[in-house]
């Protein structure tokens, strides 16, 4: 290969693998449609980075301690949803409360893991591995699955996607990925550039670099998966109107596939913003306009489409805020958090559990009554069917908010 190639070569590799995030799980050609997962369900799970406030979401407005410790960002009665005589929703939330008063929604309150971290990056990285506070781990909970779930001869690396620019840890795997991109159209197009076509190319060959070669059958292989996404993303056309953000958009993309029939068990999306150290009130407010807004298109294709019974949406985000407001009309990192379920399948609607106690804190922070990994448990032994000890290391016990 000539040094003006290998540059031309490592420039586009470089490109490849910064939008397509090439998985290195493929064994073979020509068979990238073949998905060895076992059942027909589907998850969806939102990520409110930053650290959502779910005080301010969820809102306990019958207790005096929670307009004590916020008495400018308290939200008041009349500024919620009801949900019941003592609970409210935020009111930019009016499309979600719409999928609640219908059941399709459950709300778990105080969920954490024990000895939290107040760092994004570290408490992240918790949720993201499945991991203890005191531990690391190099793998994802997801990836785990798809080691778990693909057999020698699993051909899909769209078998979970993240709808991003770069792939999250949740999707790295000890031997298999997923595969991350923002939009079908723009990865097939990198795909089929005349420079990734030529290197994906058998006339292309070093075999005195097998760097190289790894990286041009990676190349090979990954377009198969590429041109898979790109197909089944023209099938189903979603008529609902999205919020115009970028969020909204992926949504969009999300319900298409899905309403393709694609062979994709796991959609992983983020919707950033929420590290509201100032001027709470606001910022969070549009953001949640923006998730709700999607959150109602989302499940309306989904239900149109005949897949909204076998699809379940979890939404998180790394940590709470502290339960008492800042001095620059806002909240600090804090700890637990509730989470957001949505899905024709819930087995258990509503607000599970009780709210969070504002008499008894650790530090001025929520004390966790339910580990995440409770949840991911759930998910893994009845939605992705996989046995969720072997994907988490020790036994969690399920909670019942699915249908069998």
């Amino acid at each position: 290969m000539s040094k003006t190639n290998r540059r031309s070569f490592l420039k586009y590799s470089a490109l490849a693998s910064g939008s397509l995030l090439l998985p290195n799980f493929l064994h073979g050609l020509g068979k990238a449609d073949q998905l060895s997962v076992n059942g027909g369900k589907t998850l969806v799970i939102i990520q409110l980075s930053g650290g959502n406030d779910g005080l301010n979401t969820i809102v306990p407005f019958r207790n005096d301690l929670y307009y004590k410790a916020r008495p400018k960002l308290g939200l008041k009665k009349d500024e919620l949803i009801n949900l019941s005589d003592e609970v409210g929703l935020h009111r930019n939330l009016k499309e979600l409360a719409g999928l609640y008063d219908n059941g399709d929604v459950a709300i778990i309150n105080s969920v954490g893991y024990p000895n939290p971290n107040r760092s994004h990056f570290k408490s992240l990285d918790i949720w993201q591995s499945a991991s203890d506070a005191n531990q690391t781990l190099t793998s994802g909970w997801l990836g785990r699955y798809l080691d778990a779930a693909c057999n020698e001869h699993c051909m899909a690396p769209h078998a979970a996607v993240e709808l991003d620019d770069t792939l999250s840890l949740v999707m790295k795997g000890k031997i298999r990925k997923g595969l991350a991109f923002h939009d079908p159209g723009n990865l097939h197009n990198l795909s089929t550039s005349p420079i990734i076509q030529k290197l994906g190319s058998n006339t292309l060959k070093d075999h005195d670099n097998p760097a190289l070669e790894y990286l041009q059958k990676t190349l090979i292989e990954t377009n198969q998966s590429v041109d898979y996404i790109y197909q089944h993303s023209k099938i189903y056309r979603s008529k609902k109107i999205y919020p115009d953000h970028q969020f909204g958009k992926r949504m969009k993309t999300i319900a298409e596939l899905i309403g393709s029939g694609s062979e994709t068990k796991v959609y992983y999306i983020s919707l950033p913003g929420f590290d509201t150290h100032a001027y709470q009130k606001y910022f969070q407010g549009e953001l949640l306009k923006v998730y709700s807004k999607a959150m109602s298109a989302f499940c309306e294709d989904l239900k149109m489409c005949n897949r909204f019974n076998d699809t379940v949406i979890l939404t998180f985000s790394e940590f709470g805020r502290r339960v008492e407001q800042n001095a620059s009309k806002g909240t600090d990192h804090g700890t637990a958090n509730n989470i957001i379920l949505a899905g024709g399948g819930l087995s258990a609607k509503g607000v599970l559990n009780e709210m969070p106690d504002l008499a008894n804190l650790d530090q001025g922070d929520l004390i966790h009554k339910v580990d995440f990994r409770q949840v991911y448990a759930t998910l893994l032994d009845k939605v992705l069917q996989v046995d969720s000890q072997k994907i988490l290391g020790q036994r969690f016990e399920p909670i019942n908010f699915l249908k069998s």
